[in-house]
């Protein structure tokens, strides 16, 4: 098996619902399906449908937590430097047409947020700058087109 490559911060989030899903969530899905059952009739009986569909997301779900955590490879990016694009990089680009500037940290593959600007290292942009320093230009295909980006500052923090 791959080992996957997450940040410490990534791999809390992921512990922390993991824990959720096994303490407080299992237990309560348990609960509401013996209160459903106590209603009787099961064919009919929605409240036991949703429970038992809830039940499948959440033992789903933590098998593939299980999974992710247990190949887990933790990278302390505090402890990386250098100014070449690498995992866990904060790198600020350029859109070379509109001027605009953009900081996304490149992240693993279970961590991207673009709302936070963490970009999964999957992610076609994150692709398109690994082992590229600053003042390099790189192209990314998007379903928009192609955009250009300059690389303005490199950061591991």
């Amino acid at each position: 098996m791959d080992k996957i490559p997450m940040t410490p911060d990534g791999h809390s989030i992921l512990t922390a619902e993991y824990d959720d899903l096994k303490k407080v969530q299992r237990p309560q899905v348990i609960q509401d399906i013996a209160e459903a059952r106590a209603h009787g009739d099961l064919s009919e009986n929605a409240e036991y449908h949703a429970a038992k569909e809830r039940q499948s997301f959440i033992e789903g779900r933590i098998q593939e937590l299980e999974s992710v955590l247990g190949r887990a490879d933790v990278i302390d990016i505090k402890k990386l430097s250098g100014d070449t694009v690498r995992f866990g990089a904060t790198v600020t680009v350029v859109d070379e047409d509109t001027d605009e500037e953009a900081t996304y940290q490149i992240v693993g593959e279970y961590e991207g947020d673009m709302e936070n600007n963490k970009i999964s290292l999957t992610a076609p942009l994150s692709k398109a700058l690994i082992g590229k320093s600053v003042d390099d230009s790189v192209s990314v295909k998007t379903p928009k087109g192609t955009k250009d980006y300059e690389i303005l500052k490199v950061e591991y923090k």
